[in-house]
């Protein structure tokens, strides 16, 4: 295991967002900003190597160790539950898990829910928390489409802005979870690298404190 922390960033906007405050509390790579298909960067001067990673896979680098930290959205580590530390809410990536729904929709407890969604396991602690009985029918795209079509009820998804489901005339009935990115840590590396870790965590708790 080499000394410099190993930082795993979804890529994207969010990513961009992440490096720019990694980069304003001391952990600079310049080469990152530079143009081409490269997706490893290292500057051993700040200590720090990152690497872009698809948003989605960033808990798996992480939890599996190929990365010591990373920055992932609450609703990967609420659906997937990964086996790592959850050490700081970035206050970025702002947005929410919903229950949407077509406008006119009104539930009859009578019969079983229908509730279309790429996050089953979210859904179903929500539903169950609730004791409401669910058919989940699992989604991978478009999930606004599936009760525009009678496919499913009710949706379980992300929400901004909320400006798709208005545009599909739905609307949110329920909110389930605010959700932002975390910072995250794989817990063997965060044992051998402590002081670093934490060394970076106070670092981003401080600015969030300035920033507030």
């Amino acid at each position: 295991m080499d000394d410099l922390l190993n930082v795993a960033l979804p890529k994207g906007r969010l990513g961009e967002k992440v490096y720019a405050m990694f980069e304003a509390a001391g952990y600079e790579c310049p080469s990152i900003k530079e143009p081409g298909r490269k997706l490893i960067f290292e500057n051993p001067a700040a200590g720090v190597r990152y690497f872009w990673v698809k948003p989605s896979d960033v808990a798996i680098y992480v939890e599996r160790g190929a990365a010591d930290i990373g920055v992932a959205g609450k609703d990967i580590l609420l659906e997937y539950e990964p086996d790592l530390y959850e050490l700081h809410d970035l206050d970025v990536g702002k947005c929410r898990m919903a229950v949407a729904a077509k406008k006119d929709f009104r539930d009859n407890p009578a019969r079983t829910l229908r509730v279309a969604t790429k996050f089953t396991n979210i859904a179903l602690k929500y539903y169950h928390s609730v004791g409401r009985d669910i058919d989940i029918i699992h989604l991978n795209g478009s999930i606004e489409l599936a009760p525009i079509l009678g496919l499913s009820d009710v949706i379980v998804d992300i929400v901004e802005t909320g400006a798709t489901l208005k545009e599909n005339d739905l609307t949110v009935v329920e909110e389930i979870v605010p959700i932002s990115a975390r910072l995250i840590a794989n817990k063997a590396a965060y044992r051998f690298k402590t002081a670093a870790i934490e060394g970076l965590v106070g670092k981003m708790r401080e600015m969030r404190q300035n920033h507030d």
